[in-house]
C-alpha cells in the first residue's frame, strides 16, 4: 500500500505514546501474559444507570446493566504510531488492512490526515457502543426516563455504534483512561468531513463524535464526602474540554489543561442516551454487598413498621419477587412529606392530577407512591440504612446516596440536564428530589 506523503511519527496525543503509570515494578513484565489459573486482575466495574441492578429482560451477554472490566489473557491495546496525509479519494484503499488500527480525518474533499496505531502490549483495550459486532466489549442501549431500555422501531437511538473505548495499564496502578469513538470491524475510526476536528498546536490531530462522550469526576471521591463534579468533553484523543453549545455542535468547547481522562472511583460517563458509572476495586469495598442490602432489608421488616391510618403490618418484599405490580404490605409514601402508609383509595385530589393524594395525617398533596429498595449496590455512597426515597419513583437507599444524586444533574438530550434516579432513570422533582421517610413503629 502507497501513502502520498512523508510519514511523520507522533500522535494526536503525545502523552499516550507512554502513560505515566506504566513506569515502576510489576509482576508481570512489558508485554507478558497471565498465567492459566491465575485470578485475572479487575480495572474497575461499569455500571449502567436506571436499571437497579439487572437489565429488564436479563442480563445476558455482553449486553447487560454491569460489567467488570478484567486483565485479558493477552494484551490488546493499540497507541499512535505513524501520521500520514493523504488524498481523500484514496482513504478507503489506504484503511483496507483490517489488521492495521487507525483513525482517518477528513478534512476536505481532497485532504485526509489518517493517524495509524501500533499494539500497545503493556495496555488493555475495551470498547463501547450500541453495536452488537464482536469487536464491542460492552453493549449499550438507550435508558428512557423511568427505568428500562427505549424499545420500537420509533425509538431511535443516539448512542453510537461505536462510543468509547478504554485503555487500561496492565500494571500497576492499572489506570483507566477513556477515549471518544472505538474502532470498527475494520479497526478503524473515520471522523468525516462534517465531524468536529482540528490541527493541535504541535501539528496532530484530534476530534469530536457526533453526540459527543461526556465525563464528571466527582469532587471528593465517591464517598460520603462526595459532591457533583464539572462534566466535561472526551476526545477522540483523550484530551479534555469543555461543552459544545449543544450536543451535536461542530465548534468544540475550551481546551481544559490541568484535567485528564483518567477515570476516578465515582466518575459518570455520558453517551448521549445511557449514563455509566465508573467504580474501582478499592471504591467497591467501601459500597454495601448485596447481603448486606438484603440485611436491611430484613431489619427494617422486623421493626414491624405500621400503617397509621389502616393499622397493617408492612414489609418491602424481596427483590427476588421483581418489581412487578406492589405486594399487599408494600410500604407506600406521601412523597412531599415522607409519611408511610399501606395502600388505600381515600385522599385522592383529581383537580391537582391523577396521581395526586392528601396525607391523612399532615394534608399535603403531592403524588401517592409505592417504595422500592434500590438493589443496585455499586450506587451507593455508603452502606447506611434506607432511610430516604427518591421523588416521585420511590426508591429507597441510604440518605448520602439519595443527597449525592438529588443534586447530581445528569445529561440530557442536546443541552438539558436533569437530576434523575440512579435506579429507575425517574426525574426527580420537588424542592430536593428526595424525602425522608417517617415510618411508625408498632403499637403494642
Amino acid at each position: 500500500m502507497v501513502l502520498e506523503g512523508n510519514p511523520e511519527v507522533g500522535s494526536p496525543r503525545t502523552s499516550d505514546l507512554r502513560h505515566p503509570g506504566s513506569q515502576g515494578s510489576c509482576v508481570l513484565s512489558s508485554g507478558e501474559d497471565a498465567q492459566p489459573g491465575e485470578e485475572p486482575i479487575k480495572y474497575g466495574e461499569l455500571i449502567v444507570l436506571g436499571y437497579n441492578g439487572c437489565l429488564a429482560s436479563g442480563d445476558k451477554g455482553r449486553r447487560r446493566s454491569r460489567l467488570a472490566l478484567s486483565r485479558r489473557p493477552h494484551a490488546n491495546g493499540v497507541k499512535p504510531d505513524v501520521m500520514h496525509h493523504i488524498s481523500t479519494p484514496l482513504v478507503s484503499k489506504a484503511l483496507s488492512n483490517r489488521g492495521q488500527h487507525s483513525i482517518s480525518y477528513t478534512l476536505s474533499r481532497s485532504h485526509s490526515v489518517i493517524v495509524e496505531y501500533t499494539h500497545d502490549s503493556d495496555t488493555d483495550m475495551f470498547q463501547i457502543g450500541r453495536s452488537t459486532e464482536n469487536m464491542i466489549d460492552f453493549v449499550v442501549t438507550d435508558t428512557s426516563p423511568g427505568g428500562g431500555a427505549a424499545e420500537g422501531p420509533s425509538a431511535q437511538s443516539t448512542i453510537s455504534r461505536y462510543a468509547c473505548r478504554i485503555l487500561c495499564d496492565r500494571r500497576p496502578p492499572y489506570t483507566a483512561r477513556i477515549y471518544a469513538a472505538g474502532f470498527d470491524a475494520s479497526s478503524n475510526i473515520f471522523l468525516g468531513e462534517r465531524a468536529a476536528k482540528w490541527r493541535t498546536p504541535d501539528g496532530l490531530m484530534d476530534g469530536l463524535t457526533t453526540n459527543g462522550v461526556l465525563v464528571m469526576h466527582p469532587a471528593g471521591g465517591f464517598s460520603e464526602d462526595s459532591a457533583p463534579g464539572v462534566w466535561r468533553e472526551i476526545s477522540v484523543c483523550g484530551n479534555v474540554y469543555t461543552l459544545r453549545d449543544s450536543r451535536s455542535a461542530q465548534q468544540r468547547g475550551k481546551l481544559v489543561e490541568n484535567e485528564s481522562n483518567v477515570l476516578q472511583d465515582g466518575s459518570l460517563i455520558d453517551l448521549c442516551g445511557a449514563t455509566l458509572l465508573w467504580r474501582t476495586p478499592a471504591g467497591l469495598l467501601r459500597a454495601p454487598t448485596l447481603k448486606q442490602l438484603e440485611a436491611q432489608r430484613q431489619e427494617a421488616n422486623a421493626a414491624r413498621p405500621q400503617c397509621p391510618v389502616g393499622l397493617s403490618t408492612l414489609a418491602f418484599p424481596s427483590p427476588a419477587r421483581g418489581r412487578t405490580a406492589p405486594d399487599k404490605q408494600q410500604p407506600w409514601v406521601y412523597v412531599r412529606c415522607g409519611h408511610v402508609h399501606g395502600y388505600h383509595g381515600w385522599g385522592c385530589r383529581r383537580e391537582r392530577g391523577p396521581q395526586e393524594r392528601e396525607c391523612p395525617l399532615c394534608r399535603l398533596v403531592g403524588p401517592y407512591v409505592p417504595l422500592w429498595l434500590g438493589q443496585e449496590a455499586g450506587l451507593c455512597l455508603d452502606p447506611g440504612p434506607p432511610s430516604h426515597a427518591f421523588a416521585p419513583c420511590g426508591h429507597v437507599c441510604s440518605e448520602k446516596t439519595a443527597r449525592y444524586w438529588a443534586q447530581t444533574p445528569l445529561p440530557h438530550g442536546t443541552h438539558a440536564f436533569h437530576a434523575a434516579c440512579p435506579f429507575c432513570g425517574a426525574w426527580l422533582t420537588g424542592e430536593h428530589g428526595c424525602v425522608r421517610l417517617i415510618f411508625q413503629g408498632p403499637l403494642d
